[in-house]
């Protein structure tokens, strides 16, 4: 938060800082960060709002709840990737910190991970946004390929086109209507509700759901034009605007009226970002500050409320004394912002996006309008519902309506003080909009080219946008008059499908579609498993091999020593195919392995050869202690000959197709060996003279890392099993009378 403060003035004065940490040049893998106009604005939201969402959870949280570290570890992990998140100007990076937002969601969501229901709404959640992300990444990869670059401001600057460019967009499209929670796919956002409010409040209200609508709107300027974008974008966007507020107005829990409240938010944030005009993009950069004030200060409260009086009834809820009437205080401003009341700056928002579509929108403006109008009016009665549900009582006016709680306690001030900036800065921002000027200026400049003039106010005159914003709080406090009725239409209203219906009928459907495969699949025999790895061991190279060239039969033997070492290694073979005893066959079987081990000492691999002793030594030992528990002889199959015959065949056609895949693999090199290049490197760039351990120390130390893990593995599964034994034997003798 206060790198970006630092940063704010060259920004707003028009500067961009970047940085670019090369990975690797060949594959043209690097992070690049740019911080703009509109990637300043959302460092400011992510990181302003995560610093006072960090103390807010101090004072909600107490010192003693359980699990409080595996909080705030991946808390403050999210918001390091969201900050990566807007700042990356790299479509790979921005997918590597979009899918890390994606887990540490999960993560924070069945943070409760005792409750089921917590775990089915983290599932929920990374299921959804997960498969949307896969999406994107294939929109992402032919974007990127049609482009020549993965640079997000380059794309944007000389945006491609075709059909290939089409389809990348819908599967972008389609990752950022899942993380943004748009209809089909905004089910997941109500059901994340199950989190702590702190989360709530900095992941489901005020950040990562705008994660996709701040992609939207990075792409917009460049293909609002394209045939798929606009019709889908505002769509998609106004269904979800009126939808989500349809449903809020239904809601007694003040949390799922919120979240279903942010799905219509995030729906007209979409609209206003998407449409591809510069005049809409300004209201929604004003809607997008003016969101994140609010609807973070109005999660905050319902936190407050729910930690007092053990509840989030609004028809419980009677919280008007005189101890609650700063949290009431808080809450009026943040929702009247929200409804768009004048003075306050969701109101700046509101009209902007009015007179935005009254003189732009082409074909498109009547019908956004329309549905604009209607979703704000929903926007109304909702927030009017909040304020009253919460602080005025409603006893008497529900059917089943659970008992009043009496006797809450209020609030402390240090557990509103969070709170405070926030509303703060709606009520002066909404006074006086044009301290906003320079920073919206900013980000709008970050999206048009040009100079784009902003300069908000309050006060516009006597227009058309300013009578809709008028037939807006009217109608919506009409529609807060008639709850009551209105809430119970919606209840006996007959139920629409919905994005969670598919969701349940897709799980359904792959679990069964997972038993049949299985039943199938899974039959419990052993040489059916083998034979099937074995085939398609032979099939894909197999098919390779057919139109490779012949080079030729190697030498088969350079003299006496190896002609010995080989005659080994195949009885040995030959002995574990025919020997009927299991410990014999783990012996004979560690001779294939000694013999290979041999043979890479005879031809100057010393270190291979003692890697190759150990490993097979150990390998060994695991036969011998598992063997204990089996019985000492094999048990010869009764299977029909058929079967023996179809075994016999496949063992030999994986010995020919092996053998022939060598001597075509060794023939067939057309470039010079890699290990000339590790032999002279080796002295002047790995300081030793001996290059097997050069290679494995320097050149490839991480293989040979990886190695030593599976050794440790290895050894730590020896221990216990035999452990184990010892225990077993012990236990056997003590149970003897």
């Amino acid at each position: 938060m206060a790198w970006a403060v630092a940063q704010a003035p060259d920004v707003v004065d028009g500067a961009t800082r970047s940085v670019e940490l090369v990975w690797s040049n060949g594959l043209g893998l690097s992070i690049e960060l740019r911080l703009d106009g509109l990637a300043l604005l959302m460092v400011l939201i992510v990181a302003g709002i995560g610093v006072l969402v960090c103390l807010y959870a101090l004072r909600y949280f107490s010192a003693s709840t359980p699990g409080l570290g595996r909080l705030a570890g991946p808390l403050v992990l999210f918001g390091g990737a969201m900050t990566g998140l807007v700042l990356s100007d790299q479509l790979l990076t921005l997918f590597v910190f979009w899918e890390l937002t994606t887990v540490t969601s999960y993560l924070l969501i069945g943070w409760t991970d005792g409750s089921a229901r917590s775990r089915a709404a983290a599932l929920q959640a990374i299921l959804v946004t997960g498969a949307g992300g896969l999406a994107m990444l294939g929109g992402i990869v032919l974007l990127g390929e049609a482009a020549g670059t993965y640079r997000l401001s380059a794309i944007v600057a000389d945006p491609p086109s075709g059909t290939t460019v089409s389809v990348a967009l819908v599967l972008v499209l389609i990752g950022a209507f899942t993380k943004s929670a748009q209809t089909p796919f905004s089910f997941w956002l109500p059901g994340a509700m199950a989190a702590p409010t702190p989360i709530s409040t900095f992941l489901h209200s005020a950040t990562m759901v705008k994660a996709g609508v701040y992609l939207v709107a990075r792409l917009a300027p460049a293909y609002g034009d394209a045939a798929v974008w606009r019709p889908l974008v505002l769509t998609v966007g106004l269904l979800t605007m009126v939808i989500g507020g349809v449903r809020a107005l239904r809601q007694f829990d003040l949390k799922l009226l919120l979240a279903y409240g942010t799905v219509s938010q995030l729906g007209f944030l979409t609209v206003l970002l998407g449409a591809g005009y510069e005049a809409a993009s300004k209201a929604g950069i004003v809607v997008l500050l003016a969101h994140a004030l609010f609807k973070a200060t109005l999660f905050m409260v319902v936190g407050i409320i729910d930690h007092q009086a053990h509840t989030r009834d609004l028809r419980a809820l009677h919280l008007g004394g005189p101890g609650w009437r700063g949290t009431l205080a808080v809450a009026a401003a943040s929702a009247a912002s929200m409804a768009g009341i004048p003075l306050l700056f969701g109101f700046v928002g509101k009209e902007s996006a009015y007179e935005a579509f009254l003189h732009d929108g082409d074909g498109w403006a009547g019908v956004v309008l329309a549905a604009t109008v209607l979703g704000s009016v929903c926007t109304v009665a909702y927030a009017a519902r909040f304020v009253w549900g919460a602080f005025r009582s409603e006893t008497g006016r529900w059917d089943d309506a659970p008992e009043p709680v009496v006797d809450v306690p209020p609030p402390r001030m240090s557990f509103l003080a969070p709170t405070l900036p926030l509303a703060a800065l709606t009520v002066v921002l909404g006074v006086l909009p044009g301290l906003a000027d320079g920073l919206v200026g900013a980000a709008l400049a970050s999206l048009y080219t040009g100079d784009p003039s902003v300069h908000l106010k309050v006060w516009h005159g006597f227009n058309t946008a300013l009578t809709l914003s008028a037939l807006t709080l009217a109608a919506g406090f009409v529609l807060f008059a008639a709850r009551v009725p209105v809430a119970r239409a919606l209840g006996r209203a007959p139920a629409l499908p919905t994005g969670e219906t598919g969701y349940l009928w897709s799980l359904r459907a792959l679990n069964r579609g997972a038993d049949r495969l299985t039943g199938v699949v899974q039959t419990g025999s052993l040489p059916i498993y083998a034979a099937v790895i074995l085939a398609t061991a032979l099939l894909v190279p197999g098919i390779a091999l057919l139109g490779a060239p012949w080079p030729g039969w190697p030498e088969l033997t350079h003299g006496p020593v190896e002609l010995a070492i080989v005659t080994l290694i195949v009885t040995g073979a030959v002995v574990v195919a025919r020997t009927g005893r299991r410990f014999a066959a783990a012996l004979t079987l560690g001779t294939v392995g000694y013999g290979m081990a041999i043979l890479f000492a005879v031809y100057g691999a010393p270190d291979l050869a003692l890697t190759q002793f150990a490993i097979e030594t150990l390998s060994v030992v695991l036969f011998v202690m598992v063997l204990r528990f089996l019985p000492e002889r094999f048990v010869r199959s009764r299977a029909p000959s058929t079967a023996k015959a179809v075994r016999l065949g496949v063992s030999v056609l994986v010995g020919v197709v092996v053998t022939a895949f060598l001597i075509v693999a060794n023939g067939a090199r057309s470039e010079p060996p890699i290990s000339s290049g590790f032999v002279d490197r080796a002295l002047p760039e790995g300081g030793g003279r001996n290059v097997v351990n050069v290679i494995l120390v320097d050149f490839r130390a991480l293989d040979t890392l990886g190695e030593i893990t599976v050794l440790l593995v290895a050894a730590v599964g020896a221990l216990a099993l035999a452990l184990g034994g010892r225990r077993a034997v012990r236990r056997n003798q003590e149970s003897r009378p």
